[in-house]
This record gives C-alpha cells, sequence and structure tokens, in this order.
C-alpha cells in the first residue's frame, strides 16, 4: 500500500507544481520564457519525487510509464492497475488544490491539456495532436525504460535526473501543439476543473499516451541487451 500512496503523492507534486508554474506564468506558446519555465518546472518536479519516492515505489507517476513497466516485465498487472488508479487520484489532489488556490488569487485556468491555437483561426488538429502525444510519450517511456534497465550499462543513480531532462525536452517541443500531456493522470484531473473543450479533447490525452508508452515498452524489448544475449 506504501507504494500506491507514494504514486498519489509523486502524481499529486507533479500536478500542483508543474500545471501551477503554467498558470502562475501564463504560459502561452507565443512566449518563450512562459514556455521554457513551464517546461522546466515538470522536469525539476519529476526529479524532485524520483529521489523522493523513487525507492519506494520506483517514481512511476504516470500512467503510460507504468503500462510501459508492465508490458516489459518489470511489475505484476495488479501492481500496474492500482499504480495507476492512485495516479489518477493523485492527479485530481493536485489539480483540486491547485483550483482552490488559483481562484483565490483572481487566476484562470488549470493548466490543462487542449489542442493549441496555432494562429488565431486554426487550432492543431485532433490527428496531429494524438500523433504528437504518441510520439513524444513513446520517447519520453523509453528514456525511462533505458534509464533504469540493469541491462544497457547506465547507472540508475542518475536515472531520475536522466528522466527529468527527458521531460524538459518533450515539454520545449510538443507544448506548442498539446500543451504536452504525455501523461494521462497529468490531465485528467486540471481538464475536470478547466471543463470546455479541454474535457471534449481529454480522450487524446489518454489514448495518445497510453498508446505511446506500449510502443516504448515493444522499442525496447527489441533493443534491450538483455534480449539480445539470449
Amino acid at each position: 500500500m506504501k507504494k500506491y500512496l507514494a504514486e498519489m503523492v509523486g502524481t499529486m507534486v507533479l500536478v500542483l507544481m508543474g500545471c501551477g508554474a503554467a498558470v502562475s506564468l501564463g504560459c502561452n506558446v507565443t512566449d518563450a520564457e512562459t514556455v521554457v519555465g513551464t517546461a522546466m518546472a515538470f522536469g525539476l518536479s519529476v526529479v524532485a519525487m524520483a529521489y523522493a519516492i523513487g525507492g519506494i515505489s520506483g517514481c512511476h507517476i504516470n500512467p503510460a510509464i507504468t503500462l510501459g513497466v508492465y508490458l516489459s516485465g518489470r511489475m505484476s498487472r495488479k501492481d500496474c492497475g492500482m499504480y495507476m488508479l492512485y495516479q489518477v487520484i493523485g492527479g485530481i489532489l493536485g489539480a483540486t488544490i491547485l483550483y482552490i488556490v488559483t481562484s483565490s488569487a483572481g487566476l484562470i485556468g488549470t493548466g490543462a491539456n487542449d489542442l493549441q491555437a496555432i494562429n488565431e483561426v486554426q487550432t492543431i488538429s485532433v490527428l496531429g495532436g494524438l500523433v504528437a502525444e504518441l510520439v513524444f510519450t513513446c520517447v519520453f517511456v523509453l528514456v525511462v525504460l533505458g534509464a533504469t534497465a540493469k541491462t544497457n550499462g547506465a547507472t540508475n543513480n542518475f536515472a531520475g535526473l536522466a528522466i527529468g531532462l527527458a521531460l524538459v525536452l518533450v515539454h520545449l517541443v510538443c507544448i506548442r501543439y498539446t500543451g504536452t500531456s504525455v501523461n494521462p493522470a497529468r490531465s485528467i484531473g486540471p481538464a475536470l476543473y478547466q471543463g470546455g473543450t479541454a474535457l471534449t479533447n481529454l480522450w487524446i490525452f489518454i489514448v495518445g499516451p497510453l498508446a505511446g508508452g506500449a510502443l516504448a515498452a515493444g522499442i525496447w524489448k527489441v533493443i534491450d541487451p538483455a534480449e539480445k544475449k539470449k
């Protein structure tokens, strides 16, 4: 139970800090400094939680990562399901705290993901958003699987740093198109409070990341050094 609670707390912190930075900075895809600040907040949140709860639960704090780990044969089906459940609960808790704080300060929004406006009359298409979430989640989860593997020669002591930096990189590129989810639990809570198109398009930020996590697991099975030795 402790590892499930650790996942809940870790995801709560990720949503509160990452989405909180997006709201506080007024993240706008046309303002580079707000994009960089938001990307750094998400990445640093992962690094902080990796060293806080990594020894307890592995610090997935992301259903897409949990799915990738499960499909890679590193965890049981029960743990996979429970991790995802508590991650979503944590995401909702983080969004709830953020909503209370931002509302009291007169700020609007909860940092929810949505298809971003490329200009005043056009937003990225559903297909484009779905592909972006799938591909960038795949890259992110692949980094996670590689950095935490015991078979590729990398040291696990720095896995949290590598994963956090990878999340920064993904955000720097993907915020322009979807606000960057690559994590269903990060998207569900904020969308529930923000409503509108963020809630209507929520399925994109669930299906895309989960498909990306599954794809990453498939790629890792092909390139995993342990598999080659068999």
